[in-house]
């Protein structure tokens, strides 16, 4: 049987590099935490709530850090740990995973650049480094938790609540002198500036919509453009109908009454649609 850890790291404030940042925080959350005890005697396994005996902590043999480099200009310049802004303009991206003893755990290379073997050396030497600093803060400040937490106090964390700290969850409430409110509402108001003009009365454009001030038009609850065009040509359609009837009734008399039976009548229903209706000269005869 074997212990099942499980590992959730959430992001707060992303500011860049947050490779090294979570593996970071990853490391120090194992390294802080304490299994139960457990004890087995053939095959009776018995594990001890932390009253009955102390948690132990995992078998961590190192801490592998991970150190980003950002190059620009084609490998030109090299830069440790960028931020966010530096992220977006970067060519190509390298992290390095190494622990104190100078193993390399794992290299990753990204960005459309080619990297030669002098860069990566380079690389691994400023990682080195880093990592050492790194690790001993790691290893101070877990020494300084376990040596608060055997005197009774509290440590990291748990510090920074009653603090008033940024990971604060609450505030005591604070008083607010209100005595001399009205003065400097008054010594503010005679330094500030007199307002500009404004212009009260509402310009009524169509029903519904009005405008204040100076500025581009609303053409809010106004005909669209296709609305418009669809109501005049209806507007032309039943202008031309009224004056053909029109023209009808006032025609010539001797022409009332009298068609011919050859020529078409053509009824316009459109303008891209036209519809012929052609009458015949003579009935068809019916044969059995």
């Amino acid at each position: 049987q074997v212990w099942q850890i499980r590992l959730d790291l959430h992001v707060l404030n992303h500011d860049g590099n947050i490779i090294d940042a979570a593996s970071i925080a990853g490391i120090v959350a194992l390294c802080h935490f304490r299994r139960p005890d457990v004890s087995v005697q053939g095959e009776e396994v018995t594990v001890y709530t932390p009253e009955e005996r102390d948690p132990v902590p995992l078998s961590i043999h190192h801490m592998p850090i991970c150190v980003s480099f950002a190059f620009f200009q084609q490998g030109t310049y090299l830069l440790v740990d960028p931020s966010e802004r530096e992220e977006r303009v970067m060519d190509g991206f390298l992290v390095i995973a190494m622990n104190k003893h100078r193993e390399i755990c794992t290299i990753q290379s990204s960005g459309g650049i080619m990297l030669v073997k002098d860069q990566v050396l380079r690389c691994s030497k400023i990682t080195a480094v880093k990592v050492a600093e790194i690790t001993e803060l790691i290893q101070k400040a877990l020494e300084n938790d376990q040596k608060v937490r055997k005197e009774g106090g509290k440590f990291g964390f748990a510090e920074s609540i009653p603090n008033q700290k940024i990971t604060a969850f609450k505030m005591e409430s604070a008083a607010v002198d209100t005595n001399s409110v009205e003065e400097q509402a008054e010594e503010i108001i005679t330094k500030a500036d007199p307002p500009s003009e404004v212009v009260a009365e509402p310009i009524l454009h169509a029903p519904g919509t009005a405008q204040i001030g100076e500025g581009i038009e609303n053409s809010w609850g106004d005909l669209e453009e296709s609305e418009k065009e669809e109501a005049a040509e209806e507007e032309d359609e039943s202008e031309a109908t009224a004056f053909e009837c029109q023209k009808t009734e006032t025609g010539d008399t001797s022409t009332v009454g009298e068609t011919k039976k050859d020529e078409p009548i053509v009824l316009s229903d459109s303008e891209e649609e036209e519809v012929v209706i052609l009458e015949p000269q003579e009935l068809p005869k019916k044969t059995r």
